[in-house]
């Protein structure tokens, strides 16, 4: 006799009924712990993944060049000391903000023009080069706009020297001819991504030479430096990178495009090598 209901299945077939259902939510989890883990890159951005990297340097100038150049802060002191900081994954931007982004922030807020444009634009051809004559709270207002921020002095460094603390981008070793910098004489910006060899390991482009970039920081000792200064504090901002209008002389050229090379100015100036790229969170 039957109650009309289906008799109990064996656990075999419990097994192959479901075994579909099983495979299904397994594929699924699986996809959504690697999204969580491979966070999607936003456009024209390049991820910087969690880990450890070489801030920094312990270089010290036996050599007076310093001196020698009459700078008003003694060189390579500012770096120290060299240690190495963990960060989170990140997002910079693969290159430079270029005139042409930077005007279509300018035309949607009516924010102020670069005081170079003319007519409400940058001059012809211009329009793939970085953007130039922002000051860092330009350079903020525009990242806020975006959805992004400045980076911070830390992750603008580990962009440009990746998890093994090169000097440059590219390596150990100062090349001009893989950035433009004050030994290329152009005396001019170049349009943001022409030098495919002198990207960082991480792949982003022009972090050395072309223009000087804004960074988040204010112009500060490192936690450990015993180093005073009255340059130091929250008056001056941190800029990186060096630019086209180079630094010091021919044979020491190399010296002011390190990566872990530490610039600063007033927040509010301008200037013609002086510009950004932003960053977000992951």
């Amino acid at each position: 006799m039957t109650d009309g209901l289906r008799p109990p299945a064996s656990l075999k077939e419990v097994f192959q009924r479901n075994r579909g259902l099983h495979y299904r939510r397994l594929w699924l989890f699986g996809f959504l712990l690697w999204g969580c883990s491979h966070p999607s890159i936003p456009e024209g951005m390049v991820a910087i993944p969690a880990g450890s990297f070489i801030m920094g340097s312990d270089k010290v100038d036996t050599e007076g060049i310093g001196v020698q150049l009459g700078m008003i802060r003694p060189l390579y002191q500012d770096e120290h000391p060299q240690r190495k900081l963990f960060l989170a994954t990140f997002f910079i931007d693969r290159f430079e903000v270029t005139q042409a982004q930077y005007k279509v922030f300018t035309d949607q807020t009516g924010y102020r023009l670069p005081p170079v444009w003319k007519n409400g634009t940058f001059a012809p051809g211009r329009e793939n080069h970085p953007v130039a004559f922002v000051s860092w709270y330009d350079a903020q207002q525009y990242c806020k706009w975006a959805g992004k921020r400045l980076p911070t002095e830390a992750e603008w460094e580990k962009s440009a020297r990746g998890p093994d603390g090169l000097e440059y981008p590219w390596g150990n070793t100062y090349e001009p001819d893989r950035a433009n910098t004050g030994d290329s004489e152009t005396n001019d910006t170049q349009p943001v991504g022409r030098f495919e060899s002198g990207k960082s390991p991480y792949g982003v482009y022009d972090l050395i030479g072309n223009i000087g970039e804004w960074v988040e920081d204010w112009y500060r000792p490192y936690p450990g430096n015993s180093q005073t200064s009255p340059l130091f504090g929250d008056r001056l901002k941190v800029i990186r990178g060096g630019s086209w209008g180079g630094g010091g002389g021919h044979y020491t050229m190399g010296l002011f495009y390190r990566a872990a090379h530490r610039l600063f100015a007033d927040p509010l100036d301008r200037y013609p090598d002086t510009g950004f790229r932003c960053a977000m969170p992951a």
